[in-house]
């Protein structure tokens, strides 16, 4: 094995094409050219990271995406080698016969965009060779559908996953397999609920939710947060169910504690009401494992849980899926036949193909341990340097940080600046159904590098100072 001397590699910092990727394009052109031969030893990623000036999670991030395309080979405690290229790489003889195909550009997120995963962290490789084995194995698994409520073999992974990651005991009769969280949202609804019915909803929330439950005609019932979670529904009022989100509450943060789980358990045991869990981005944890899920601590009596592969996985996938109590299977049945089945059968027996090989729990990891370097960067940048303006609560969890605002400041003024400057950044009020008082921003952070994160945050500094100046020249 030869140890690979250092790369000739310049790094074009003011490009838009992010600095890992500049890194892990240089790498692989000069594989595939035959520069870099199999075996060849890679620079260490401390030493490399110092010799082009960029962080050590970067050059980890480029190398890492080589592996998952099978470019490099990553042994513990041997650091990254070349992999051996086969006779089916690329043919750089081809003729042109004049035919040119769009080319696929992978989007770097803008800052802060929230609820987006990184999907240049996604296991492209991987994933195509799960497609790969069910189109020669089981091609009819692709396009021909089976159970209503979908692949089988999905069905029981994800019951593994769930039992596994969430303490939910659910078998795979009891999971229905959705086009993503909104439509299993929608389904629960059409499910258990009819025009006129109560609703109990989050306050801030999903607005998507808040919208899709007035338009079939049921009532808002809107649950204050307080530090507990979700404050149960009025004396006055009695929703037919309502739904929360317990593990991470969207989008202040924080868990639900156990007296007010058990609080609205017993409240839905002793009204007949039912709870739709929305378990948005739990796995998402920085400390610790998962809290476990209201349904486990239900055991599926009167939760109906809700999970999606969005957030984790991709969001092109548009999967998700609803574990179902056993009292209210054959009403899921029949909402599927007068509504249809949304989700596509195309990638659901590959996605259970993924989660069989491991491949999944290996990504899973992969960008937890990315993103929550990520979100360390914005929370030491905002304690050092924003207390000013503001303060956050670190709730160890989630996509997105809301950025509370000190009085002087108004979200939406703030977030108008940053989208002029280039930001994305949702104003906290806009989540609000009524009017709270509240005035913060949500600040995603998952999508971006460490390399594109220190800029995004010098910008929105400088637009908390112009404001902050403005007010002073004001005053006087």
């Amino acid at each position: 094995m030869t140890q690979l001397p250092w790369l000739a590699l310049s790094i074009e910092r003011g490009s838009k094409t992010p600095i890992f990727e500049q890194i892990s394009t240089a790498i692989r052109t000069q594989v595939v050219s035959g520069d870099l031969t199999a075996g060849t030893k890679m620079p260490p990623t401390r030493a490399f990271a110092t010799e082009l000036g960029v962080s050590r999670s970067t050059v980890v991030t480029a190398y890492e995406q080589l592996v998952a395309e099978g470019y490099l080979r990553s042994l513990r405690g041997s650091g990254y080698t070349v992999c051996a290229l086969g006779e089916v790489e690329l043919s750089r003889t081809a003729p042109y016969d004049g035919v040119t195909s769009e080319p696929v550009d992978i989007r770097a997120p803008v800052p802060f965009e929230t609820g987006m995963p990184d999907m240049r962290l996604f296991p492209y490789r991987q994933w195509a060779k799960a497609v790969a084995r069910i189109c020669r194995t089981n091609p009819q698994a692709m396009l021909v559908g089976g159970d209503a409520f979908g692949n089988f073999e999905l069905r029981k992974s994800i019951a593994a996953h769930l039992s596994e990651w969430r303490g939910i005991d659910a078998s795979a009769h009891q999971i229905m397999v959705t086009a993503g969280s909104m439509d299993a949202l929608e389904i629960c609804m059409r499910s258990v609920a009819s025009t006129g019915d109560v609703i109990g909803v989050e306050d801030p929330g999903y607005p998507p939710l808040h919208h899709f439950a007035q338009a079939q005609g049921l009532v808002p019932h809107y649950l204050k947060i307080d530090d507990d979670g979700a404050t149960l529904p009025s004396s006055t009022t009695l929703p037919d169910l309502v739904v929360l989100t317990p593990s991470h509450q969207y989008p202040l943060g924080g868990a639900m504690t156990p007296n007010r789980r058990l609080e609205f358990i017993n409240w839905a045991n002793a009204h007949g009401a039912w709870i739709i869990e929305d378990d948005y981005d739990s796995e998402f944890r920085y400390a610790g494992r998962p809290i476990p899920a209201l349904a486990g601590f239900d055991q599926l009596s009167r939760t109906i849980y809700v999970g999606s592969f969005s957030k984790i996985f991709s969001n092109a996938l548009r999967l998700g899926y609803v574990v179902v109590p056993e009292a209210l299977i054959d009403r899921f049945q029949d909402t599927v036949k007068r509504f249809g089945q949304k989700a596509s059968y195309m990638p659901q027996q590959a996605l259970a193909e993924f989660m069989s090989l491991g491949e999944f729990y290996r990504h899973l990891r992969r960008v937890r341990r990315s993103y929550g370097d990520r979100r360390k960067l914005l929370l030491d940048r905002l304690e050092r340097e924003f207390s000013q303006f503001g303060f956050f609560k670190d709730h160890q969890a989630g996509m997105q940080i809301v950025f509370h605002l000190n009085p002087g400041f108004r979200d939406e003024d703030i977030a108008s600046l940053a989208r002029q400057r280039g930001l994305i950044i949702r104003p906290l009020t806009s989540m609000f159904a009524r009017d709270s008082g509240a005035n913060g921003l949500m600040l995603g952070f998952c999508a971006y590098t460490e390399d594109e994160l220190p800029p995004a945050i010098d910008v929105l500094k400088v637009c908390f100072e112009e404001l902050a100046a403005g007010r002073s020249q004001g005053g006087h």
